[in-house]
């Protein structure tokens, strides 16, 4: 415990003087960024939303795959088979979860900038 205190003390006060800088800094005029709308919010969370469906997609067909070649490699032991069937059965299960939560999303993203059924248009 006392070196992790030694280390903290040792990290603490370079980490500050570094931090200096920045503070000096902070009453810079910087240039404004654009504007943040409810489309661009919708736009970020249906570009999330799609890499997160891509992203779980891919993981339940790779367990669905495994599960397969585990039934495939059990055979006809009882135990192995019923543990690939779980797999598998498992790896749909996800893959429903995910298209779901990805429905949930795109509805809630629509609903925010009231584009669902076309009424914001």
């Amino acid at each position: 415990m006392e070196k992790l205190k030694t280390w903290v003390r040792r990290l603490a006060v370079p980490a500050a003087l570094v931090s200096l800088p920045i503070l000096a800094f902070a009453d810079v005029n910087l240039p404004v960024g654009t504007e943040l709308t409810l489309t661009k919010i919708q736009q970020l969370i249906e570009t999330v939303a799609n890499w997160l469906i891509i992203v779980g997609i891919v993981i339940a067909v790779i367990y669905i795959i495994w599960g397969g070649v585990s039934y495939m490699a059990a055979r006809g032991d009882a135990a192995k088979a019923t543990k690939a069937k779980d797999h598998i059965v498992n790896g749909v299960i996800g893959a429903a979860v995910v298209l779901g939560v990805g429905v949930i999303l795109r509805t809630t993203a629509a609903l925010v900038t009231r584009t669902f059924f076309g009424a914001g248009q």
